[in-house]
């Protein structure tokens, strides 16, 4: 019920998932009451998914919590120890420090804590005209996926348009789950669209256990599945031929590969039931079909492969470039006419250092001949990183200069030398461009930023002003940079009348993928086999392979989303964390049973790089040999200081400098309780 002095605003979720709801927020005299799902939005329909609903009414409120002013550190960083500050104190102290510091020595390390285009590309101006070396965002979530679907497609970023799922007979799920990582996917797209949905997952997730049809490789067996899929789809004659003879390169190549891989094959490799393999391949090759490939799926030692074998069935198929068909990996930017280098100014690196990946970042920090400076912003690297404990332990540098950008204290935070305040997705105007849907929004200022804490642009722009930078495009105000980027995008909207709409359509039919069947490959087609793969030292095309199973006593430890997380946001919301409880293992009940283990039992799990002690679940939703444990939980929140990246040795997947997390293995043993 609204009083009389209330008003609604409505606004756009700028998290890290695919569904960009709407979000109506009620404020009365300056502050906010509460946050809702938009009734009108065409994804939220009134309702935000549960995580979200809570932390927005939760933690993102709560004075208590928030960061409000700049903090300077005050004695040694183990000790966390802050003091308060003023911005006109803070930030010269920071600019008079980093001019003594070579650019390349300082790291830059973020990534989608806000993936609003203003929040996300503006400070990369600051580090663009600084010259500084950036942590490859994408190598800690999905790097590898993305040069994989370039060697094949020439992008990893034009995907199918969700709209196109009425014209689908079947959609593949594959390596996703919507019902952590999509809510609204889950609830509403897939269930209302008229195809038949198959899902591909180690783990009977709610999305898996809701769909038509199952398949649950073990983890690291994901290419080999393709193949036998392929195989089958060779055999009775599902193959697009003059497809695949106009639009694609190395088919020839495959088929030797191909017809040595049939169903029976698949099911000893996989574990996956070679009657389930066909009825899958019956399925999706009849079409037109849609192919999801998750981010999760490449996370593991050769998941470039894995996701190059993926995207042949589209290709091969020729599910693509007509209603109904097509894959998914991310919709970038491109659909919507969003100018990347113009948000970052691109231009202004004009001796950038070669990036770096996560998995290198702890040797890096170690040493101050490579690093003696590090930003943090959009990230809290020191739950969200691989080899915990040496990050940790290279955070604490005292000769480390470190600026930690957040709006709440966090692990990260607690190492830094200062500690700057960022405003909410509430407290900004900005553009929402969802990697799902091929749609643009507007992110609406509800109220004023909380004491004060202030947007990133705003941060980054106070900082080059500290550093006497002169390039005008280091302070271009947010309403003119929305602006721009709105004059570009094609909608014909500024941003007052893109506000009052909340969320537009690039377009009102669904968009088709590469309509006109050309492909920014170096020969214009789909490349089965790829020349640029082989010069970067990788197999021209990709092979029937599976990781060799878990040595006698391991397991395969899965650290995927969490339905109450998103990534590692909202793990400080009390409510949250009363639902979530304790850290938990799950594990199929053979593997438990015979490791001594039952259901809220203590476990030990431990591998060369660390230990955890994990409250025990025992669940046949995980197959035997798979540890479950979803990521997320920050240490300095959990009673033995670690979170699930304390085992990650931060091992490189095959393509893009990676990460291999779903690749991790650990023994698991009944534990006694931490004295």
């Amino acid at each position: 019920m609204l009083a009389g002095t209330d008003r609604v605003v409505l606004t756009t979720c700028p998290r890290d998932c695919y569904d960009a709801c709407g979000v109506a927020v009620v404020v009365r005299d300056g502050a906010v009451r509460h946050v809702r799902g938009d009734r009108d939005h065409p994804v939220s329909r009134g309702r935000l998914c549960r995580k979200c609903s809570i932390a927005y009414n939760g933690v993102l409120l709560d004075r208590r919590l928030r960061l409000t002013q700049p903090l300077r550190r005050t004695g040694r960083k183990p000790e966390g120890r802050f003091e308060p500050v003023s911005w006109a104190e803070a930030l010269p102290e920071i600019a008079a420090r980093l001019r003594e510091i070579e650019g390349r020595l300082v790291l830059n390390a973020h990534y989608t804590g806000t993936f609003s285009l203003l929040g996300y590309f503006f400070p990369l101006r600051f580090f663009n005209r600084l010259g500084a070396t950036e942590v490859d965002p994408d190598t800690i979530c999905n790097k590898a996926g993305h040069v994989a679907l370039e060697y094949v497609y020439g992008t990893s970023l034009e995907g199918f348009d969700p709209r196109t799922a009425r014209d689908s007979r079947c959609i593949l799920v594959w390596g996703a789950n919507p019902s952590a990582s999509a809510p609204h996917a889950h609830e509403h797209w897939l269930p209302e669209a008229p195809a038949a949905v198959v899902v591909v997952d180690p783990v009977r997730t709610e999305t898996a256990a809701a769909a038509d049809l199952h398949l649950q490789p073990f983890p690291g067996s994901d290419a080999a599945l393709a193949f036998a899929l392929l195989h089958v789809l060779v055999r009775d004659r599902l193959v697009d031929e003059e497809f695949v003879a106009r639009h694609t390169l190395g088919w020839d190549e495959l088929e030797p590969a191909v017809a040595a891989c049939p169903p029976e094959w698949g099911e000893h490799v996989t574990g996956v039931p070679a009657a389930l393999i066909e009825q899958a391949a019956q399925m999706y090759g009849v079409g037109p079909s849609l192919l999801w490939i998750g981010q999760g799926l490449q996370r593991q030692r050769t998941g470039g492969n894995v996701v190059r074998a993926c995207a042949l069935l589209p290709a091969v198929t020729g599910n693509l470039g007509k209603p109904g068909a097509g894959f998914l990996y991310l919709n970038g930017t491109g659909s919507r006419g969003v100018d990347e280098d113009y948000l970052a100014a691109s231009h202004l690196a004009t001796h950038a250092p070669p990036p770096i990946s996560h998995m290198d970042l702890a040797a890096t920090l170690e040493d101050p001949d490579r690093s003696r400076a590090l930003f943090c912003w959009n990230i809290n690297i020191a739950a969200s990183n691989p080899e915990q404990r040496r990050l940790r332990e290279a955070l604490a540098r005292e000769d480390l200069l470190t600026i930690a950008v957040d709006m709440f204290a966090t692990d990260t935070t607690d190492l830094a030398d200062y500690v700057l305040p960022a405003a909410s997705f509430l407290e900004s105007d900005d553009l929402v461009v969802s990697y799902f849907h091929q749609t643009l929004s507007a992110q609406v200022r509800a109220v004023d930023p909380m004491g004060q804490s202030l947007p990133n642009t705003e941060i980054f722009r106070r900082l080059a002003r500290a550093m006497d930078y002169d390039e005008p495009e280091l302070y271009e105000r947010d309403e003119d940079v929305i602006a721009t980027v709105l004059a570009r995008s094609g909608t014909g909207l500024d941003f007052p009348a893109l506000a009052t709409r909340g969320t537009v359509p690039v377009s009102a039919e669904p968009l088709l993928q590469f309509p006109e069947l050309r492909f920014p490959t170096p020969s214009g087609k789909i490349e089965l086999a790829s020349d640029r793969a082989a010069a970067d030292g990788l197999p021209r095309h990709p092979l029937p392979l599976a990781d060799p199973r878990p040595e006698a006593g391991r397991l395969r430890l899965l650290s995927p989303a969490s339905a109450w997380l998103l990534n590692d946001s909202f793990a400080n919301d009390a409510k949250i964390a009363r639902r979530i409880g304790h850290a938990t293992v799950a594990l199929h009940p053979d593997d438990a049973s015979e490791r001594g283990l039952a259901e809220g039992d203590l476990a030990l799990l431990s591998n060369q790089t660390g230990t955890l002690r994990l409250t025990v679940t025992v669940s046949d939703a995980v197959p035997r040999g798979v540890a479950y444990s979803p990521k997320g939980r920050w240490p300095r929140r959990e009673p033995g200081g670690g979170n699930v990246n304390a085992l990650n040795p931060g091992e490189r997947a095959d393509m893009g400098e990676s990460t291999s997390v779903h690749g991790v293995e650990v023994r698991v043993a009944p534990a006694s309780p931490p004295s």
